[in-house]
């Protein structure tokens, strides 16, 4: 049975934070070529767009995610912040790339979420979600906290630490890998446990399946709090359990063609760059 054909993307969201004359320069820009293309462009957070074009960093990308996930409006990136793990196309190509995927060229990738729920006293006090991680971890106090860690009911470990990061493959090369977590390809089922300076040499980082279920109890700390993507933040009280789980949810990420992971990792880690040539010595 053939394929169907892709789908056209004609109502088109832009997201991008306005700091500056060169990002509006490039929301104007972009906003003009979709028009000629024939694409009617809305307003960030139109919820009814078959398309979200996100400008920025990555941060920019979590928060448009984090908004339109509920809705399956799809996101592509144009990278006009740092690193941009997320943001697949670059400002200079940014006609050619939004271009191709306007004429059905793109592939698009399912990304898992998590599912977070904080208890206090056995009540709800904070649902989110997490597209990168999730992280328990010391307030303004500065000392280290106490945990339990259980996995599908399983008592783990009770660790003293800075806190504990829970990440999913798109998080792996955030938060999680300046920690020296491992680096999960998206396409892997599985969400990492990274624990922030640990007081012990054997608690080292873990994979797990992304169908497990993960719990984090509060035994010991002066000033705790969670955060999810950095977004949202939830200050934490002994005795309070934070529960984890994959979402049934996913962003969907379009990508341009010639789009690969591992060439992404290459570019953005500087992998397998040349070592500088060393200029002679002088006499």
């Amino acid at each position: 049975m053939p394929s169907a054909p892709p789908k056209r993307f004609g109502r088109i969201a832009l997201y991008g934070k306005l700091r500056g004359a060169e990002m509006e320069n490039s929301l104007g820009e972009l906003r003009d070529f979709l028009r000629k293309r024939g694409c009617e462009v809305l307003a960030e957070g139109d919820t009814d767009a078959d398309l979200a074009i996100v400008v920025g960093g990555d941060g920019t990308m979590l928060t448009a995610a984090r908004e339109l996930v509920r809705h399956n409006v799809p996101l592509v990136g144009i990278n006009q912040g740092r690193v941009g793990f997320m943001t697949d196309i670059g400002h200079d190509d940014m006609q050619t790339g939004v271009g191709a995927i306007l004429d059905g060229r793109y592939s698009i990738e399912e990304r898992t979420l998590l599912d977070a729920e904080l208890l206090r006293d056995g009540k709800p006090v904070l649902r989110t979600l997490a597209l990168n991680e999730a992280v328990v971890g010391k307030g303004a106090q500065g000392r280290l906290i106490e945990f339990d860690l259980r996995i599908d009911g399983e008592y783990i470990y009770t660790l003293r630490a800075d806190g504990m990061i829970v990440a999913t493959p798109t998080g792996s090369t955030a938060y999680a890998l300046s920690a020296q977590g491992p680096i999960l390809h998206p396409a892997v089922p599985a969400l990492t446990l990274v624990p922030l300076n640990p007081h012990t040499l054997s608690a080292r980082p873990v994979s797990i399946s992304d169908r497990s279920a993960i719990e984090i109890s509060l035994v010991r700390a002066l000033d705790a709090r969670a955060h999810f993507d950095g977004l949202a933040l939830a200050d934490m009280a002994e005795g309070d359990r934070l529960l984890l789980k994959r979402s049934a949810d996913v962003v969907r990420f379009v990508h341009p063609p010639g789009y690969r992971y591992f060439a992404t990792l290459r570019e953005k880690l500087r992998w397998s760059e040349k070592p500088l040539e060393r200029r002679p010595a002088a006499d």
